[in-house]
């Protein structure tokens, strides 16, 4: 282990280590329990997403940490999961193995992007009030699907939308679920919305508004989504802009979880980015984790924020990482815990994960209204046409447009100018769906 991690070298341990590993895990082990609540419901097997799950993370990890020996764990990233299940599939009517053949292109893009060095490039190019806008968006997307799957949100013929039935058990558990989770992530308890999961779960078996599947048995079959994947399904034309955004939002978001927990770390060093060598590794072992995902049957993995509170408590190598996956592969025997979890359970995480990604609104310049305007835009289009998709393409069109209504088209970096134009061909070529 010395030898391999360089422990010492990074004045750690493996008592600390583990430790951090641990803590890492707790702090992102909900994904096991929201990501196959969100992705059944495009007539996906739910055990079998939930094997593919722990699967993804456990691999992800792995290669992040045996590679590139960081303590950045991953996992399917909230956002795109939302993104496959209500946009791709709901919206757009493509079949979810087809979706599942959009996450496998958009891997091997983004495998292509890392290799080259474009990845960088295309970062380097984003604004970073857009970068905020859409991080923000993405929340309030989570959270109208928090709202609406907890009944806390209900349709209306005259105002779209209205407040639901607040003596609903289930809803009402989603309001206890909540205050839970921010109770104990203000008191700074480690996994709080893990345990605010298990929290609402015990309450929904008790009030019966959920039943008990039990909690431990053999990992169930995933050779329902095993390799399920329809790349050719996915080359239709109306997936053109699925892939864009699919590769986008994992620049993002990845690119920006990975520089951000590695400086926490202290693992990135001043200068050039070809002295982190380190990082080029971290960049590919995330590329490929999505096409490795892709093929067990989940939505694009990622690297994980949660991960600084592993570095936090002390982690700095790929030791960390290695213990989440060592969790995660155990993970898999608690299905029966995991069916027994009902949406009213999840639904108050990926509201706390929606407040935590609002935020990044702070991040925008709000001095300059040509920056502030697109990025607000991106924000508010997200949740309003239930698509991150017309998010971004609001955003990044009307970024290049103010900038040359305004005389800074020169401030527009070649990537936005591209991105911007693929959006309006979509438009113009494909229409709005």
């Amino acid at each position: 282990m010395e030898r391999y991690f360089k422990l010492a070298e990074h004045g750690s341990n493996v008592r600390t280590e583990v430790i951090a590993g641990i803590t890492t895990f707790l702090t992102m082990a909900y994904i096991i329990f929201v990501n196959p609540d969100i992705l059944s419901s495009t007539g996906m097997d739910r055990n079998a997403v939930f094997v593919a799950t722990c699967l993804a993370a456990a691999l992800g990890s792995a290669i992040m940490a045996l590679w590139a020996n960081w303590p950045i764990a991953m996992a399917p990233g909230m956002g795109l999961n939302a993104f496959f299940a209500f946009t791709v599939v709901g919206a757009m009517g493509f079949t979810w193995q087809q979706a599942l053949g959009a996450v496998f292109i958009s891997g091997i893009i983004f495998l292509i992007l890392s290799i080259t060095g474009l990845r960088r490039w295309l970062i380097a190019g984003i604004p970073v009030s857009m970068r905020s806008g859409v991080a923000a968006g993405i929340g309030m997307f989570l959270a109208i699907i928090a709202m609406q799957s907890s009944g806390l949100v209900v349709d209306h013929p005259a105002t779209l939308v209205t407040l639901g039935d607040l003596t609903n058990p289930g809803t009402l558990l989603t309001i206890v679920g909540f205050f839970v989770i921010v109770a104990l992530d203000a008191l700074k308890v480690t996994g709080a919305i893990l345990i605010g999961i298990l929290v609402v779960t015990v309450l929904a078996i008790l009030l019966g508004v959920t039943e008990f599947g039990g909690i431990m048995s053999m990992p169930p079959s995933i050779m329902p989504t095993f390799l399920q994947l329809d790349v050719m399904g996915a080359l239709h034309y109306g997936i053109f802009h699925v892939i864009l955004v699919m590769v986008l939002v994992e620049v993002f978001d990845a690119t920006g979880t990975l520089i951000g927990v590695a400086k926490r770390a202290g693992l990135l060093k001043e200068g050039p980015t070809h002295q982190n060598k380190n990082l080029g590794r971290a960049l590919m072992a995330d590329s490929t984790a999505i096409t490795a995902g892709s093929l067990l049957g989940t939505s694009s993995t990622t690297a994980y924020v949660e991960s600084a509170s592993g570095v936090q408590a002390g982690g700095r190598t790929g030791l960390t990482a290695l213990v989440v996956a060592g969790l995660f592969l155990l993970a898999m025997f608690f299905a029966p815990l995991a069916g027994s979890v009902p949406a009213y359970a999840t639904a108050p995480a990926l509201l706390y994960v929606a407040t935590l990604m609002m935020r990044e609104l702070t991040e925008i310049s709000w001095d300059d209204v040509t920056e502030a305007a697109p990025a607000v835009l991106t924000a508010l289009a997200m949740p309003l046409t239930y698509s991150i998709a017309n998010g971004l393409a609001f955003g990044f069109i009307s970024y290049a447009l103010i900038k040359l209504l305004t005389g800074k088209a020169s401030q527009v970096h070649a990537a936005t100018w591209i991105v911007a134009g693929l959006f309006v061909i979509k438009f113009a070529f494909f229409g709005g769906h």
